[in-house]
């Protein structure tokens, strides 16, 4: 068979009901579509395969980890044009339907036999085993316990220090950076995330002899810096033993083992309160909906009267029906399993149902976008060596996480805001400045 992209063009646009945005390249080395654009590449037919057996994110996804889907030409652009088939035209309503309508359409019993027959299927055959990068549901039980939590945690972040310090870079910060200059002007990942750092401090009106706890301290970079620029007394928590390792060696070889204590802990766990000060960065996350009242509640309790906390968090967008919200098929099995998103408005409610006072919300989405177009160059400029320290998959895994979320901050389907909030004393005694945003300078 010598047109097999020529029959796969006819077959996704009859699914999709309109023109293929990119070309395609088969297993049989045969293309269609339009000329000078991003390719998309069938190594295989078992990514044909995949996508029958589970129409939809979660088929693609898995043909994608195992480099039976590949694109060639820019992946930015190419997801970008992909994307807008389904979820960038008109109104939520409309793209859902025209969602819906796809999908539908692979179950179709006269589409499937078509891609079975494309694929050289006869007679019943067993489904493609996923990719082994995908998570295994080994914890039973409801969501968000510790131990789910915990085992959650390990698949997302224990996979090696050496590969994260490839992505990432020197500061070891995995969360949103501030860019006070963009890279076309001269800015660096590095500056961008120094300048996160110290800004959460200064929004934290940290003073030397502070105790500051870390909720979810990652490689310890945050607890470092407030120890090392503003004196503080700091307690980083983490449920990665790799992450923990890492983090305390981090103190050590800086001789800041009096100020600094790295734990493997769940922020339910900690009992030696009150903090003057918490930062959240990049963790509530993996709070999840049901537990995030009790989430405020706990960091409210840990901190002392006047104490300040700085939620830094991703929020979605709200959906017209909440109740149909459903988590991201390939972000849920390959990167954050049991992540969930909230609109910002949702936790600025329940962090004030908590007891907190929000007193300032600021949305840096556009500096996401930066911080993950960074980590993608990172990534791909150290391809090989990222390979090595893990698998193809999960480098593949990376790749296209991070690119399409940095789409997806782009054209504002995702933000990312910090959250400053304070326990109140009884007689209303914020602490805050008139000038409340005195850290901009």
């Amino acid at each position: 068979m010598a047109d097999a992209a020529r029959r796969l063009t006819a077959l996704a646009e009859e699914v999709l009901g309109a023109p293929l945005p990119v070309r395609i390249r088969a297993w049989d080395h045969s293309e269609a579509g339009p000329p000078h654009t991003p390719v998309l590449v069938l190594r295989h037919r078992r990514a044909l395969h995949r996508l029958l057996w589970k129409p939809g994110e979660l088929g693609l996804a898995r043909a994608w980890v195992a480099g039976d889907l590949d694109i060639e030409g820019d992946l930015y652009e190419a997801l970008d044009l992909m994307a807008g088939l389904l979820w960038e035209r008109g109104p939520a309503a409309q793209r859902q339907s025209k969602a819906a309508a796809a999908l539908k359409a692979l179950r179709d019993p006269a589409v499937r036999s078509a891609a079975r027959t494309l694929i050289g299927l006869a007679g019943p055959a067993l489904p493609p085993a996923p990719p082994r990068e995908e998570a295994r549901r080994v914890w039973r039980g409801p969501l968000h316990t510790l131990r789910r939590d915990k085992e959650a945690i390990s698949h997302h972040y224990d996979v090696g220090n050496d590969f994260y310090e490839l992505v990432l870079g020197p500061s070891m910060v995995y969360s949103c950076a501030y860019w006070e200059r963009p890279p076309a002007e001269g800015g660096t990942l590095e500056d961008a995330q120094r300048a996160k750092l110290d800004l959460v401090c200064r929004k934290l009106a940290l003073r030397p002899g502070q105790r500051l706890l870390d909720v979810g301290c990652g490689w310890g970079s945050m607890v470092l810096h407030a120890a090392r620029e503003y004196g503080v007394r700091a307690v980083g928590i983490t449920l990665s033993q790799e992450q923990a390792a890492y983090a305390r060696k981090r103190v050590a070889d800086a001789g800041l083992t009096d100020q600094v204590e790295i734990r493997v802990q769940d922020y339910r766990e900690i009992a030696d309160g009150p903090y003057d000060a918490i930062s959240s960065i990049g963790m509530a996350e993996h709070v999840g909906s049901a537990r995030y009242a009790e989430y405020a509640a706990d960091l409210h309790a840990l901190l002392k009267p006047g104490g300040r906390l700085l939620n830094h968090q991703i929020a979605r967008r709200p959906e017209p029906d909440e109740e149909a919200y459903h988590v991201d098929e390939f972000i849920d099995r390959y990167v954050f399993p049991d992540g969930e998103l909230a609109p910002v408005g949702r936790t600025v409610a329940q962090l004030e149902e908590a007891g907190f006072e929000v007193r300032d919300v600021e949305a840096i989405r556009e500096h996401y976008a930066l911080t993950l177009r960074g980590w993608v160059a990172n990534l791909e400029a150290h391809w090989k060596q990222a390979v090595r320290l893990t698998s193809p998959g999960r480098a593949r895994v990376w790749r296209l996480y991070m690119a399409a979320s940095a789409l997806s901050f782009e054209r504002n389907r995702i933000g990312v805001n910090q959250v400053l909030a304070v326990r109140t004393p009884e007689d209303g005694t914020s602490g805050m400045r008139l000038r409340s945003r005195d850290w901009l300078g």
